[in-house]
């Protein structure tokens, strides 16, 4: 939909022919002058609805501050009186990529085991930590895929957790 469909509820006209029906034919310089009018009206509204929507946005608008590093962003901030403390600051660390920019998740530990029933089978699964995640990110594997490409997890397990999985 055009702007002007959508602000006026009506097709806009060519320049030529933006006078309603009926109305007399305008020739030469009268029709030049005619068309710049409309064109003037035209800007105008469609001036006072950008106004109007931005008055709508800035009444919901919020202050807010971030702060990266030693910057210091402002937008709305929902923590008003909060205090930099060099703590909250995460430091990114080095990952060895690859020339297509991607890299090799390697597998930290093995934090749980499971038994997940499907259909007609039922399934082994070990909850594996990754590096450069947090335990929170946690992935759920099937325990024979990983004892095949890792089995160094599986060797360094306790007794009674190694009986567990295997």
């Amino acid at each position: 939909m055009a702007p002007y469909e959508a602000l006026y509820g009506r097709r806009c006209k060519t320049p030529i022919c933006w006078d309603e029906e009926g109305e007399r034919k305008f020739v030469g310089p009268e029709l030049v002058q005619v068309t710049v009018d409309k064109i003037k009206l035209v800007k105008q509204r469609l001036k006072a609805a950008q106004d109007r929507m931005k008055s709508y946005s800035d009444a919901h608008r919020k202050e807010m501050e971030f702060e990266v590093g030693e910057k210091v962003f402002l937008r709305a901030s929902p923590w008003k009186g909060y205090r930099s403390n060099p703590s909250h600051i995460v430091q990114p660390s080095a990952v060895q990529l690859r020339d297509n920019l991607t890299y090799e998740e390697q597998p930290v530990e093995i934090l749980d085991s499971k038994e997940k029933v499907l259909k007609n089978k039922t399934m082994r699964l070990v909850k594996v930590l990754w590096r450069n995640h947090s335990t929170e990110e946690a992935t759920w594997e099937p325990s024979e895929a990983m004892r095949e490409k890792y089995l160094h997890l599986f060797n360094i397990l306790g007794k009674n957790f190694k009986d567990k999985i295997l």
